[in-house]
């Protein structure tokens, strides 16, 4: 097998050509990753977090969902952060930027929500690469934003606490996620056994991961590109020649060796197609 760009694999007597309909084919696969600008209206999770006295809001989870859906290259939340300041590290360390609202007996009641609206716009008028917007707020006031955006020919995404988030807002974005299903436990896929070299065996972590954070999203068809895409926004620093491959072809054809994926062969472009969990594991 030879190597496609993306990380798919094609036998050897097929080629990766750039033009004609396979050409095409990669093009549509590589459109496939949305650029997303994430705004946090901080404020109105502090108030959905106040009831839940044993929790606290973990940005971690937040940004490791959205990176399943693409490359975040906008992070931005605002509150009177001298009212939230055991939060700041966490937000910094997430590479967010913090937007000071002063308190609202100063500025008024609403001027956190027209600062990110007057945010929002701008970006969905300046910089046309970014296609999909993230709310983290469950508040009905950002419903006209989310109106306007998709106007723009913006794909949005609402995301908030179950209690304090309105139904308005919920049907006008496109999906909304609920914090609280961050915290459920997905299926698990095939467990990795202990007789695998730990280098293999953070690649296969990494691995199903990453296939399975796409199944969570619905995807039809899970590309090897789209794969390793995946896998390279979990960890930046994912090279599969680090963990012994000499391709990423040859990694997803030894996580199928071993019980954890199964592998087919798409008929038009050559690449490999991720079927699903599990296989008979040969040895």
């Amino acid at each position: 097998m030879i190597s496609c760009r993306g990380g798919g694999a094609v036998p050897p007597t097929t080629g990766c050509g750039q033009t004609g309909s396979q050409g095409v084919l990669m093009a549509d696969i590589d459109r496939s990753e949305r650029v997303i600008a994430v705004f946090f209206d901080f404020e109105n999770l502090a108030l959905g977090f106040k009831a839940k006295k044993d929790k606290q809001f973990d940005i971690g989870k937040v940004l490791e969902r959205l990176l399943e859906k693409g490359k975040i290259v906008v992070k931005k939340a605002y509150a009177d952060w001298s009212r939230y300041a055991t939060y700041k590290v966490a937000f910094h360390e997430a590479g967010v930027e913090l937007i000071e609202i002063p308190k609202r007996r100063m500025t008024g009641k609403n001027s956190a929500d027209i600062r990110m609206v007057v945010d929002a716009l701008e970006l969905s008028y300046t910089k046309e690469h970014i296609d999909t917007f993230v709310i983290v707020s469950g508040d009905s006031d950002f419903s006209p934003l989310v109106s306007k955006l998709k106007e723009n020919g913006k794909h949005v995404i609402g995301m908030g606490v179950k209690e304090s988030s309105s139904n308005l807002l919920i049907r006008s974005c496109d999906e909304f996620i609920y914090y609280e299903d961050l915290e459920q436990l997905p299926q698990l896929p095939p467990k990795i056994g202990p007789e695998v070299p730990k280098k293999k065996r953070d690649a296969f972590q990494l691995l199903t991961e990453s296939i399975e954070a796409l199944m969570r999203d619905n995807r039809p068809v899970l590309w090897s590109s789209m794969v390793k895409d995946t896998m390279k926004r979990k960890n930046p620093s994912f090279n599969e020649s680090y963990h012994g491959y000499r391709t990423f072809s040859d990694l997803l054809e030894d996580a199928q060796h071993h019980g954890l994926i199964r592998l087919n062969v798409d008929p038009r472009s050559g690449t490999y197609v991720i079927a699903g969990f599990g296989g008979p594991k040969h040895t």
